[in-house]
């Protein structure tokens, strides 16, 4: 699909420098650039598997979308160790706010999540013939493949397939945007299924879905628009959250037990694509485990954004049932002294009586990691495996570049010993971000959210806070849904995204035109409707 996309906008081009040198301006009927065009799917029930499967594919990778919403943050970063993760700065400029318009993640994700829009579009076509539920799953997709568009890049090229393939998409922002989204959701809506009708592990939205985006996208419509936030749409944030609590979510405690396949009443939408792998192998060391053949050793986090916790700063260890041993939260995890005893829980597999991978400890990493046995692990090298706050080079000054095999704080949210490594369950909604969107739309409409908060901090085992404010509410954001692909997202509405941390240029910080990619140059050239964002 991508490369017919590309075709199109080649042919397009092509077509305005042809009919701008030649005198004969006649078109026959079988020229091939003017042709009939589009003219309805077979199958729209395939064509929404494979949008489906498409959507898993692009928000499982590390790289692209995951990659912009993430390590372009405080929530991760990806030094250099030696040779490894260098890839010409592609992970670096990311981090500190010095990509540009050539940037591969940047083309990519734009590719991806416009491709997914004509898809949807063409299964929504009258001549489809499209079921109330093709057009419930295609205006569901097609509403979130546009808004991630707009939120990451401002401007959204539409494609009407009504048209003939050689026009020009027209291009939307703003109001008509918005407009535009939250009508395909009303639409998803009033076509999907309730939760409770769908079927289990297919991966699929329901009309909870369905109502989370629409609010997440009226949450965010101030950044989009211009201005402050509007109480009517902070209403209906709160209204729409409440519709998908009468749906059967809520908050539900075990924190870690919700990144497993089992079912839980906390995920309102998941993949089922096998990619999590990605998640959980991106981190680790390549000795942490002997389970898909070990990690990656790459993404690591800031020790600022794990400060974010309660407990000791050096320390993150629990004991071998999983009990907090340095006064930690839930949430922020810890390290195993070994491998837990194999008792035939779902989803693990014995090795030599013991869970495979439970060595490898949930949430955040640091200090000595151990094998399944009880041993102190390694590096490549044979010094202690000991992943540590700061990331320096052979001389202990900070470095972005030249670390060792053990610098930075790993994180877990997904774990490899379900699995075998790979979780066939990826959240993308859930219900918690929807309790702290509820939260935010009420401060942001002069409530009090602060007995909201504390309701999931005591659910999390963490102290309740005496009030809430804007400064509360994103940090309390950053200790939930870390690793969930929001930061990016949530940085800027709280006007945190431009603001200075480790490894950050110094012109950058402030620098406001981040808050939007630029539009990748051969795009510019196929649609002269696109405007390249300021800053670019």
């Amino acid at each position: 699909m991508k490369r017919n996309h590309f075709k199109i906008y080649f042919l397009t081009l092509a077509s305005v420098i042809g009919l701008t040198s030649c005198t004969n301006l006649e078109i026959e009927e079988t020229d091939s650039i003017i042709s009939e065009g589009f003219q309805g799917l077979a199958d729209p029930s395939s064509a929404i598997d494979g949008l489906y499967s498409s959507v898993a594919g692009q928000y499982g990778d590390q790289a692209n979308f995951f990659a912009l919403q993430e390590v372009t943050t405080d929530a991760a970063l990806v030094p250099t160790r030696g040779t490894d993760w260098g890839d010409n700065g592609l992970w670096r400029v990311l981090h500190n706010h010095a990509w540009n318009s050539e940037h591969a993640f940047v083309g990519t994700v734009w590719n991806q999540f416009n491709a997914n829009q004509l898809v949807a579009s063409q299964i929504l076509d009258s001549r489809s013939n499209p079921s109330a539920q093709n057009i419930g799953d295609a205006s569901f997709l097609r509403a979130f493949s546009m808004w991630i568009i707009l939120d990451n890049y401002g401007q959204i090229p539409f494609r009407d397939t009504q048209l003939p393939s050689s026009s020009l998409p027209e291009v939307i922002t703003g109001q008509v945007a918005v407009d535009f989204i939250l009508a395909d959701l009303d639409q998803a809506i009033a076509n999907l299924p309730t939760a409770a009708a769908r079927s289990a592990g297919l991966g699929r939205a329901s009309k909870a879905a369905a109502r989370y985006l629409k609010a997440k996208v009226l949450l965010n419509k101030h950044i989009y628009l211009g201005g402050s936030p509007d109480s009517g749409d902070m209403a209906q944030v709160i209204s729409l959250v409440d519709q998908i609590a009468d749906d059967g979510f809520g908050l539900q405690a075990g924190f870690f037990d919700l990144f497993r396949q089992e079912a839980d009443d906390e995920t309102i939408w998941s993949l089922s694509a096998l990619a999590t792998g990605n998640r959980i192998f991106n981190g680790l060391h390549y000795l942490s485990t002997g389970v898909a053949g070990g990690g990656w050793n790459g993404f690591s986090t800031l020790a600022e954004y794990y400060d974010l916790y309660e407990g000791d700063a050096n320390l993150n260890r629990v004991d071998i049932n999983g009990n907090p041993l340095d006064g930690q939260e839930e949430r922020r995890g810890g390290v195993p002294p070994a491998g837990t005893p194999f008792t035939g829980s779902p989803g693990t597999t014995d090795n030599g009586g013991l869970e495979d991978g439970s060595n490898v400890g949930f949430g955040y990493l640091v200090g000595q990691q151990y094998a399944l046995d009880g041993t102190a692990l390694t590096d490549r090298a044979g010094a202690p495996l000991t992943f540590k706050r700061d990331f320096v080079d052979g001389t202990g000054a900070s470095s972005f570049i030249n670390n060792d095999e053990t610098t930075g704080i790993r994180v877990m949210k997904y774990n490899p010993r379900y699995g075998g490594g790979q979780v066939g369950h990826e959240i993308i909604f859930r219900y918690a971000d929807a309790h702290l969107m509820k939260a935010e739309a009420m401060l942001r409409s002069g409530g009090d959210p602060t007995a909201m908060v504390n309701e999931l901090r005591v659910l999390r085992g963490a102290t309740p806070l005496g009030s809430v404010s804007e400064a509360q509410l994103i940090d309390e954001r950053g200790r939930e849904l870390y690793q969930e692909v929001w930061r990016r997202n949530d940085l800027i509405r709280f006007g945190q995204f431009t603001r200075d941390w480790l490894f950050k240029e110094p012109s950058e910080v402030g620098n406001t035109a981040r808050h939007l990619f630029p539009i990748p140059p051969t795009q510019l050239l196929a649609n002269p409707n696109l405007v390249q964002n300021p800053g670019y």
